[in-house]
């Protein structure tokens, strides 16, 4: 019981946040140009507060200030898409930012990548993804706002919950070609220690 009530605790003091982002448009509809995509939704949860939050594209504005001052971000194929995104809108460096992209450890283990969905299969007892990003683009266009932060909250809690299982057990699972639900290594904990007292200055001067 006292371990429990430590993780939880240790959990609430942390700065870390949990994030995905939902687009308006799909790779086809802006020929592949990262700096086409616009942003439908930016969905956190932040250990800090326990709490999930959801921000529109016009609203970017109240988020900047809470990543700047975060431990670290902690997102699925997030070098690549997520936050080459949102640097779309930001004005200063986001990968200046203390930043774990769990594919980038699913790749250095397996050699491979792997849908989050597949991974959550296989990791968390058969958690599954309610719907795709081609889906939130559709609800975009139908002006079904709330059902896109549903979904991206959705995936926000899938993400948290692997990464705790990994930085926790220090493996996660996947599904071989044959069935089997084979365990490999991560590990999840930061290439240097976090200064909680750090905000993270990435604005350029």
């Amino acid at each position: 019981m006292f371990e429990e009530y430590h993780t939880i605790l240790v959990y609430n003091m942390s700065k870390e946040i949990v994030f995905d982002i939902e687009t308006q448009n799909s790779f086809a509809e802006v020929d592949n140009d990262m700096k086409k995509f616009k942003i439908s939704v930016v969905s956190i949860y932040r250990y800090e507060t326990g709490e999930f939050e959801s921000f529109l594209e016009s609203e970017l504005g109240r988020l900047w200030p809470i990543l700047e001052k975060a431990d670290r971000l902690i997102g699925y194929n997030s070098e690549h898409f997520d936050l080459p995104i949102m640097q779309n809108y930001y004005p200063g460096d986001l990968l200046k930012i203390p930043h774990l992209d769990i594919m980038k450890h699913v790749k250095a283990g397996l050699g491979i990548r792997l849908k989050l969905d597949d991974l959550a299969q296989a990791t968390l007892d058969d958690v599954k993804k309610s719907a795709d990003g081609m889906q939130a683009i559709r609800w975009w266009k139908e002006g079904k706002i709330d059902e896109i932060k549903k979904y991206c909250e959705q995936d926000v809690d899938i993400t948290k919950k692997i990464y705790e299982f990994g930085r926790d057990n220090r493996q996660l699972f996947y599904k071989s070609l044959t069935g089997d639900i084979t365990p490999f290594a991560v590990d999840f904990t930061p290439a240097v220690q976090l200064d909680k007292n750090k905000i993270n200055l990435t604005l350029p001067f």
